[in-house]
């Protein structure tokens, strides 16, 4: 059977298209608006009154693929990382990124990872090293680079390799902060990513993993209902590590959405946020 072709949904919600030219034959470029208010300090005009400052409109381009096979999903952009998009802001508007170092697992584009690099110390960009999606990555931070403040690194790091490689290991040790969107979607997929996260929160804790994704529903004859499977799964999955770590205590928590949105999509229903947190063994 050949593997299926998919398209992220956004693409027919909003009209992202411009018309730049991509650096790669088949991809397009899209510029991705969010609006921020360049800075927090409180004015007051020459009345005396409040002087409110509007937010300006500022965009993230990227180049990327309007439909791929399954394998290569990371070559679009899926709503998810909007979602996270929208909690980086929020968290580094809070200073709570100011001096992090920040890895980003499936990165796919890069997206999330440039919103990061807006506020932390370091971020640390990572995929598989497949279907050019480091090449990729690596051509969007060029188009975003005046967005980007931080020292900024991309490194390939695939869910299904148990041995990580020397300054693999070193960046892992230094991160703060773990975040991911829209990495769930296979099963097998979603076991090695798991698998993955529990292996970086261990290593030299504290840290802090955010998860955003979307859950996608299928109907089923075995549950006569429409489900979502690969959600489930990876609900299974993390209930079953959380508790097994022999050098860390975890804290898995599903956070509100009530934070601003900044980025211009759909905050649908389905979309999901969920926060771990590792620490040390008190001995």
């Amino acid at each position: 059977m050949p593997e299926l072709t998919v398209s992220s949904e956004i693409y027919t919600e909003y009209d992202y298209s411009t018309k730049t030219t991509p650096s790669i034959e088949g991809n397009v470029i899209s510029e991705f608006p969010f609006l921020l208010v360049e800075n927090n300090e409180v004015k007051y005009d020459e009345d005396g009154d409040l002087d409110i400052t509007r937010p300006k409109e500022f965009s993230i381009k990227i180049e990327h693929s309007a439909q791929t096979k399954i394998a290569l999903v990371g070559l679009q952009v899926w709503r998810g990382a909007f979602l996270m998009g929208d909690l980086l802001i929020h968290l580094g508007l809070g200073r709570r990124l100011a001096g992090k170092t920040v890895l980003e697992l499936g990165a796919g584009t890069g997206i999330t990872s440039f919103v990061a690099a807006m506020y932390a110390k370091k971020v640390v960009c990572t995929d598989i090293n497949l279907g050019g999606i480091l090449e990729l990555i690596k051509l969007n931070a060029k188009y975003n680079s005046k967005l980007i403040q931080s020292e900024f690194k991309v490194l390939p790091l695939d869910f299904m390799e148990i041995d990580w490689s020397e300054q693999l290991t070193r960046e892992i040790n230094d991160v703060d902060i773990a975040i991911a969107a829209d990495v769930i979607y296979d099963d097998d997929v979603t076991a090695a990513f798991v698998s993955t996260i529990q292996k970086i929160l261990n290593s030299k804790p504290p840290k802090t993993l955010y998860v955003a994704l979307e859950k996608r529903y299928v109907f089923t004859i075995e549950h006569m209902d429409s489900v979502a499977p690969c959600y489930e799964t990876f609900l299974s999955l993390l209930d079953k590590v959380k508790t097994d770590n022999a050098h860390s205590t975890w804290t898995v928590e599903q956070l509100p959405l009530d934070f601003p949105k900044y980025f211009k999509y759909d905050r649908v229903k389905e979309l999901v946020l969920w926060k771990i947190s590792s620490r040390n063994i008190k001995t």
